[in-house]
């Protein structure tokens, strides 16, 4: 009688996290390439869909297709229209050194970003069309429209890339001639970290500031209306001012009257009679 195999320890969240990195890392590398022509912002682009993936992970563990969770978020990170307005990525880096993969990676970024991307998914990385219309957020009808247009556009260029089989040929030597390499894994792990750490700090501090913020308008705010004060406004017809006249006969005897007598004492609280 044959003893039971020994059940394999299952693996790790950073075990597993590595086996898919180790697993898709080159080859999403690679894609990214062919949607921007950009090396650094193709690895730029799959680091940051993997530390996203790492900061889920609880989802993404779980999911039907981690893979295509991860390529999704790379593919959007990679065509975002905000790296145009990034200082390293305002110039072209150089073209490859080969004249077709020249004109083939010109051909593929003269396209819109969501026909290079259709086109990619289909004709490069081989989904089939439902799979592509869904990881492209398209109906059905709309992605074949995307691909039979991408595809026209590119063999206006090359003819030679008129047959699908031969442009899916070509899309895999262009990404693999170029020297394109992903960091390790435990390095996205411990960048991906390092990113929530950082924003879950500027996370409380911008609370704690808004709470400040709010304590103190509250307790220096008024606690009743003030009807604003009107604008003065000039008054017409105002008598003018005129000086003083002459004393009559009877005030000029109290003055002398009052001048006479003591300052002090009580006669000077008896009332004059008139």
């Amino acid at each position: 009688m044959t003893e039971p195999q020994p059940t394999p320890a299952p693996l790790t969240p950073a075990q597993a996290f590595d086996a898919l990195y180790a697993f898709c890392a080159p080859a999403l590398v690679r894609q990214a390439y062919l949607l921007t022509g950009r090396r650094e912002l193709a690895r730029e682009s799959v680091e940051r869909a993997f530390q996203l993936a790492w900061q889920r992970w609880p989802e993404v563990a779980v999911d039907r297709d981690p893979a295509g969770w991860v390529r999704a978020a790379a593919y959007d990170i990679a065509l975002s229209p905000w790296h145009r307005f990034r200082p390293r990525y305002r110039h072209p880096e150089p073209p490859p050194a080969d004249a077709p993969d020249r004109t083939l990676l010109s051909a593929l970024l003269k396209l819109p970003p969501p026909y290079r991307r259709t086109l990619l998914l289909y004709d490069g990385v081989g989904l089939d069309l439902p799979e592509t219309a869904a990881e492209t957020e398209a109906s059905t009808p709309a992605a074949a429209g995307r691909l039979l247009h991408a595809r026209q556009a590119v063999a206006a260029r090359l003819p030679d890339l008129a047959d699908p089989a031969e442009l899916h040929r070509r899309l895999a030597e262009l990404a693999s001639t170029e020297r394109l390499r992903a960091a390790k894994p435990p390095t996205v792990r411990r960048g991906g970290e390092r990113r929530t750490r950082f924003w879950t700090r500027a996370a409380i501090a911008f609370t704690v500031t808004l709470i400040g913020t709010t304590t103190f308008a509250l307790r220096t705010a008024a606690t009743h209306y003030e009807p604003p004060v009107s604008p003065g406004v000039q008054v017409q017809g105002v008598p003018a001012r005129v000086a003083q006249g002459a004393l009559s006969e009877s005030e000029v005897e109290l003055r002398k009257k009052l001048h006479r007598e003591a300052v002090h004492g009580p006669d000077r609280l008896v009332p004059v009679a008139r």
